[in-house]
């Protein structure tokens, strides 16, 4: 296991940094990690700092205690009436997490329900342990996914399999979440965070510049026609030819030793 070279903490999040990976956990485990404003602030503001650090290669998010996140906090929500949502731009700072140009990893843990599940999806990838729990339960509350719910899973595992997540309420296992193809893989419960580590400095161990490159390029595809995906690839492939690190990796392909990235 990565031993952790720099530990910090803020009121509602801890944070580590080992190697080139950024760890953040979600720190409200009396209330399952339940998304309020100052949680997801401070989240926010993690993410924006980890991103603009060349220092680190790629972000792990999880959650302490039995949830990853359970959800909005119900009871800040039920006082907020359409105006004060519609000022405040209610969870607004969620799209930094999206926006993000690091890759960023969801190491789901236990509950991802509601705004926890549209968190984790707001990832790049989702790993589950075997007792993680997904659902989108908005429905039994009289209102909808606000985060990307109803987006974003049907992106990822279909419209009629969206729907059923979204009108019934239901939860569904790792295992089922897996299947879908929302999970990309599921571990033992405590194996999961060295698995996201581990996954996480292979890839912070490669060139930033071509990481943000690929992650960009495979985001388009969820938002652009084949056509214009393909050439958008092509053109962001040309474009690493500008890249230091382009020519530093073939230089040590045909050198036979290991690359020496710059991240430029």
């Amino acid at each position: 296991m990565l031993r952790a070279t720099k530990i910090c903490s803020a009121a509602l999040i801890n944070t580590s940094v080992t190697g080139r990976v950024g760890l953040i956990k979600l720190n409200r485990p009396d209330a399952l990690n339940a998304l309020n404003s100052q949680l997801v602030s401070e989240l926010a503001n993690q993410v924006e700092e980890y991103d603009s650090s060349t220092d680190i290669g790629c972000i792990v998010l999880t959650g302490e205690g039995k949830a990853f996140a359970a959800g909005a906090d119900i009871k800040e929500m039920m006082q907020l009436d359409f105006s004060e949502v519609y000022r405040t731009d209610l969870f607004g700072d969620m799209s930094k997490v999206r926006a993000a140009k690091t890759p960023i990893i969801a190491a789901v843990n236990g509950f991802a329900l509601g705004g926890g599940c549209e968190l984790a999806m707001l990832c790049d990838i989702i790993y589950a342990s075997d007792k993680a729990k997904f659902g989108q339960p908005e429905i039994k509350l009289g209102t909808i996914p606000g985060i990307g719910g109803s987006q974003n899973l049907t992106k990822l595992i279909g419209k009629s399999k969206a729907m059923e997540w979204v009108l019934t309420g239901k939860m569904y296992s790792a295992e089922e979440a897996e299947k879908a193809g929302l999970v990309a893989a599921v571990f033992p419960h405590d194996q999961l965070l060295d698995k996201a580590m581990e996954n996480a400095a292979l890839i912070a161990s490669y060139s930033r510049m071509a990481t943000e490159i690929a992650k960009c390029a495979v985001n388009q595809s969820l938002e652009l026609g084949i056509s214009d995906g393909l050439n958008m690839e092509k053109r962001l492939f040309q474009s690493t030819f500008g890249t230091k690190d382009k020519m530093e990796g073939m230089a040590a392909f045909v050198e036979k030793r290991a690359p020496k990235w710059s991240h430029a």
